[in-house]
């Protein structure tokens, strides 16, 4: 365990590197950090440090850097998050209050948080698989032609055209809508295929061809197969921190072309209160083994997310301000959908 000054002399050596991008040494600590010690004792804080493995030195310099270690212990330590100003808080309310639906929704918070952080920004569509059905509408758009349209609570709309091999009248379609309403509304998508198995036996039986067409639709299309979409912005930010990725960009690239990767990402997420911060090795990806991804579900508090959104960026990167930014977006997109 490290005491308490040795873990300042961390922070300030974190919080150097990540202002400057050149490695710190122990005089320039003293002079600019107050940290109440002559610059030889900040040398053997150093010393101890690098034996510990927080901080290494990357050449021949008298300077040190932060290990992914030493990120670590600084994430875990931080004990304030840079809050927003009341400017940007209301920048960002007004900016995703003016989204005119789901779609909008999730492109504005993508550039938002990209240009917010300066870093990649990634927003998962609300999953499907965790959504309610708020509305199923049936349009009759033909005599033998329907419209599908499923509403879920977090705002997501689907849409099918049915085409069938009958004739359906108006009395008809309107008893439909009567009787997948009640079974639906409310239930969540995984338990849709419950909700509706007495369904056909339920039913008045001359509505009962016509129910197993749209039943089928329902089911196969909208329940069984739900479709998990990602957005991402703000991968040019990544050519601006070169430095920091002194090999090549082009492994963090092709991650982050891969949508499985980006769900694998956002996955984890399983509360809107807490952010994660997986830092260099410890992402399971190996392309993004040089970078930190911060991630945090957005949805209404204290029930499961409905979807996630995060940052991925270099590990010297500003994490007191992304987390900030990274919760301060998902809470307003959680508050926005749930009024949707």
């Amino acid at each position: 365990m490290l005491d308490d000054r040795k873990l300042e002399v961390l922070r300030a050596i974190v919080e150097d590197f990540v202002s400057t991008n050149e490695p710190v040494g122990s005089k320039a600590l003293a002079e600019r950090h107050g940290l109440g010690v002559s610059p030889a004792t900040v040398r053997n804080d150093m010393a101890t440090l690098e034996d510990e493995g927080f901080i290494t030195h990357p050449h021949t310099s008298a300077g040190r850097i932060p290990t992914d270690k030493g990120y670590r212990l600084f994430v875990d330590r931080l004990s304030t998050v840079k809050p927003l100003s009341g400017a940007e808080r209301r920048a960002i309310q007004t900016f995703l209050e003016g989204a005119v639906d789901l779609d909008d929704v999730v492109r504005r918070s993508v550039r938002l948080l990209s240009q917010l952080t300066q870093q990649v920004a990634v927003v998962q569509y609300p999953s499907l698989s965790r959504s309610e059905v708020r509305h199923l509408e049936i349009v009759h758009l033909a005599p033998n032609r329907l419209l599908l349209v499923l509403i879920t609570d977090s705002g997501r709309v689907e849409q099918r055209v049915l085409e069938l091999p009958t004739v359906v009248a108006a009395e008809e379609v309107s008893q439909l809508r009567q009787v997948f309403g009640p079974r639906l509304h409310g239930a969540k998508l995984i338990d849709a295929a419950k909700a509706l198995e007495d369904l056909p036996n339920a039913a008045p039986h001359s509505l009962r061809p016509v129910l197993t067409s749209v039943l089928s639709v329902v089911l196969s299309t909208l329940v069984e197969r739900p479709e998990e979409r990602i957005a991402i912005g703000g991968t040019a930010n990544l050519t601006r921190n070169a430095l920091d990725f002194p090999q090549t960009l082009r492994p963090v690239l092709e991650a982050l072309e891969e949508q499985v990767v980006l769900l694998r990402l956002i996955g984890e997420v399983n509360d809107p209160t807490t952010v994660h911060v997986k830092i260099g090795e410890e992402n399971s990806v190996e392309g993004l083994r040089s970078t930190s991804v911060v991630t945090v579900g957005y949805g209404l508090s204290g029930q499961q997310p409905v979807g996630g959104l995060g940052v991925v960026g270099p590990t010297r990167m500003d994490y007191a301000g992304n987390i900030s930014s990274v919760r301060a977006v998902a809470r307003y997109v959680g508050d926005l959908l749930a009024g949707a």
